[in-house]
């Protein structure tokens, strides 16, 4: 058990004796403007000086005793790592610019000195030509994006509802300007099926996210489409109102006239029930004449058969009576002889005689 940790101790030595210095990351990637960070410990503890070099030129000195010294660079500076003892710096520096990019050294005075990597990148524009677009179905719509003002030079793809389009679909080309920046350019070519949402998106190593531009493509046969099924639903709609309306308007004419019916039946019944079966008889014996049963007056009312009823019924009454002779005859109370009474009578007494004339 002692021979291992014997081992591991010797091995932990001569891993501190050949490794003095270390600076990390080894490659650092920022935007323009943006801050670069790099780290330099040390596990010598008789360091005396520590010099940050940019691209060979001195930028920055750390002293061990003293901390950072003065620089004439104004856009640099260090911090000391928590809990190192001053042995672990962070090189800061700030607003980085293009002529920044180069190499970033850690420098031991007299111990070890490590390099590493600083890339600058810039971020352009980009912009889809035109502005929102209208096409029929089946039409080949073409599309224009250009990114401008990157370095490096930048990748490009599309993207139709959030879906990334085959590259077989567009074409790129690119050109470099006097300041070592890039201008890509891309048409893509788009067969007009739905309505949808068309995306150039451009990207640098330095960028979280891509750097995006769109337009809306509208299907003009699709709203079509949409506008006639809502017109046929209306009329649709419509024709079976107005059948359902009409249904409902016979059946209440009909119920109306049936009531209008029971309400008010017909008088041409009363008046031949009446004259056939009551008034044909005695009315003819009284009046001597006929009645005609198919005698009927224009546009009758309720009022004229009623009238009616009531005159034949009042002449059947006036029939029923006991005639009176035509002739009546009244005689003298004196009784002498039968032919002077008769004679006095005829002389004496007038004749009251009553005419009955039924019209």
């Amino acid at each position: 058990m002692m021979v291992v940790h014997l081992l591991v101790l010797l091995l932990s030595c001569w891993i501190q004796a050949g490794a003095q210095l270390k600076l990390s990351p080894e490659t650092r990637t920022v935007l323009r403007g943006q801050e670069a960070r790099f780290t330099c410990s040390t596990y010598n503890p008789r360091w005396t000086v520590m010099l940050w070099l940019l691209n060979g030129k001195a930028a920055l000195t750390i002293s061990k005793v003293h901390g950072v010294l003065p620089s004439t660079i104004s856009n640099v500076t260090a911090e000391p790592v928590s809990g190192s003892k001053g042995d672990s710096w962070v090189f800061v520096l700030n607003s980085t610019e293009r002529y920044n990019q180069g190499q970033v050294t850690c420098d031991l005075q007299g111990i070890d000195r490590k390099t590493a990597d600083l890339f600058v990148q810039e971020k352009g524009i980009i912009k889809v030509s035109g502005d929102n677009m209208l096409a029929f179905k089946g039409q080949s719509v073409i599309f224009e994006c250009q990114a401008a003002g990157w370095y490096p030079e930048p990748s490009l793809y599309w993207q139709v509802n959030d879906k990334k389009v085959s590259q077989a679909d567009y074409n790129i080309s690119s050109e470099e300007s006097g300041k070592s920046l890039f201008t890509v350019s891309s048409n893509l070519s788009v067969m007009a099926a739905k309505s949808s949402r068309v995306e150039c998106l451009v990207f640098v190593s330095a960028l979280v996210t891509p750097l995006k531009s769109g337009v809306r493509l509208t299907v003009v046969a699709e709203v079509v489409q949409e506008d006639d099924d809502c017109t046929v639903l209306l009329a649709v709609t419509a024709t079976l109102s107005a059948l359902l309306l009409l249904l409902l308007l016979g059946i209440c004419i009909v119920l109306w006239y049936r009531q209008r019916r029971r309400a008010n039946p017909s008088p041409q019944e009363p008046a031949w029930f009446d004259q056939s079966a009551v008034g044909r008889g005695p009315v003819a014996e009284v009046t001597k004449g006929k009645v005609n049963l198919g005698y009927s007056n224009e546009n009758p009312t309720d009022a004229d058969y009623s009238e009616l009823i009531m005159e034949i019924r009042r002449k059947m009454d006036f029939a029923s009576f006991h005639k009176v002779p035509d002739v009546v005859h009244s005689s003298s109370t004196s009784l002498h002889s039968e032919s002077q009474g008769q004679a006095s009578t005829s002389e004496e007494n007038p004749v009251n005689v009553r005419r009955i004339t039924t019209v």
